[in-house]
């Protein structure tokens, strides 16, 4: 982004500055000239994509949520550190008759504004099938990919230059979102059908797909070599598992690995973790409580940013029930009645202690199942730690000083060390060094 800010001023200072004879006036032509390529470098800007958010905290914190408008929701979104929300536009709801296009009554227009206002930034999952066009949960027709791609374009003209991420579909790789059968032949062609149109109307925006629940490499796999890369600006997965976080790191080198191999020359596509959570029951129905599901979103996130992943968005904002036994009513950061949960309280104290603050490197405990990250923030320099193996002792070999010890939770404590050693206690629970700078 440097270069491209100090590129055009160069530019603009010739045109505004001719060489000329001393003496000489500027004409009317060179004055129309300066404007008409200025003008052009202000419509360039304005085209160009809004880019992913720097890897550092908390620019690529989000959630996904459940509702339109203007909710108080929002407010507690942004205190909570969040800097994204991902939420579905369906199109049956927006396009119930053919070729009208209700964005203002589904609320839509309110919850863009609201983000907009707070700053916070939209994934918007262009979805779901519509009964005037298909007969299944998918699009497997022309004429349906035809009408979804111009529904697309118009919510991408409506919304705009807002550096929306424009997300085709969710999890289709799953007969519970792509009926009767998930085919990632009929999924790229929709795609395809419709990234040219979102582009083209929103400039700023970014194309995302294809949104798999978990990684499903095989399936990955078919959609590139269907072509999906030359479409998307971005990629994206639902990276759930049973297993805690840190067992992602495998699997995004693989990933990896196979954009690589069939991405089209000279480009790159980031990876984003556009959906992923842990219910306090787990896919193996086992019990999580409150505070390991607090310990797996700060973990989560961290380990994203390690492996460089710009964008990662909890699975859910809150609750969506309260069934005591059903899964999909215990993956929020918040209780249904808004009440906050362990998860909430760690996501705003790793996005309040740390803001700012970017992975240097992994520092070296000797063993792989401790955790200890370097991050920076200028000349500020600070340590998150833990462990996925029961609680021990670790030292740190760090220069003597003296810092403020913060919890998951955000209690503080006061701390110095000497000899170049500093010994803590480690959990499953990630702690925050804050070095004091000398």
């Amino acid at each position: 982004m440097k270069t491209m800010t100090n590129q055009p001023t160069k530019k603009l200072s010739r045109i505004c500055h001719p060489e000329r004879s001393e003496g000489s006036g500027l004409g009317k032509r060179e004055i129309l000239s300066a404007a008409l390529v200025f003008t052009w470098i202000l419509v360039s800007y304005s085209l160009a994509a809004a880019p992913l958010p720097e890897l550092t905290i908390p620019n690529g914190f989000g959630v996904n949520i459940h509702f339109t408008g203007d909710p108080k929701d929002l407010d507690l979104i942004r205190d909570g550190g969040f800097k994204f929300i991902r939420m579905d536009l369906g199109w049956g709801g927006v396009e119930r008759e053919k070729g009208n296009y209700n964005f203002e009554r589904t609320g839509y227009d309110a919850l863009t504004e609201g983000c907009s206002r707070r700053g916070i930034r939209i994934i918007y999952i262009l979805d779901y099938s519509n009964h005037l066009y298909e007969s299944d949960q998918s699009v497997r027709t022309e004429e349906g990919r035809k009408a979804f791609a111009a529904f697309a374009e118009a919510a991408a003209t409506r919304y705009k230059g807002k550096g929306i991420l424009w997300e085709v579909w969710n999890e289709p790789n799953i007969k519970q979102f792509w009926t009767p059968q998930p085919s990632a032949d009929d999924y790229c062609k929709l795609v395809e059908a419709a990234a040219p149109l979102v582009k083209q109307a929103d400039p700023s925006g970014l194309l995302v797909a294809p949104a798999t629940s978990t990684i499903p490499f095989d399936w990955i796999e078919a959609c590139f070599k269907n072509g999906l890369l030359k479409w998307i600006d971005v990629l994206s997965v639902h990276p759930y598992r049973p297993q805690p976080p840190e067992t992602v790191i495998k699997d995004y080198d693989r990933l990896r690995e196979l954009i690589k191999r069939y991405a089209p020359e000279g480009k790159d596509i980031p990876i984003i973790s556009g959906e992923w959570g842990y219910s306090n029951i787990n896919w193996d129905k086992a019990r999580l409580s409150d505070e390991i599901q607090a310990c797996y979103l700060a973990r989560e996130f961290l380990i994203n940013l390690y492996q460089k992943i710009p964008v990662s968005i909890w699975y859910d904002w809150k609750n969506d029930g309260t069934d005591p036994n059903e899964r999909e009513h215990h993956f929020g950061t918040v209780m249904h009645d808004l009440k906050p949960k362990a998860a909430y309280l760690a996501a705003k104290t790793l996005s309040s202690t740390l803001p700012g603050y970017s992975i240097d490197s992994r520092l070296d405990l000797g063993s792989d199942k401790d955790f200890a990250f370097k991050l920076i923030n200028g000349n500020n320099q600070a340590i998150a730690i833990w462990t996925v193996a029961d609680d021990h002792q670790v030292t740190l070999q760090t220069p003597s000083g003296k810092g403020t010890l913060i919890d998951m939770l955000a209690k503080r404590q006061e701390i110095s060390w000497k000899d170049n050693a500093l010994t803590l206690t480690v959990s499953q629970s990630p702690q925050y060094l804050l070095i004091e700078t000398r």
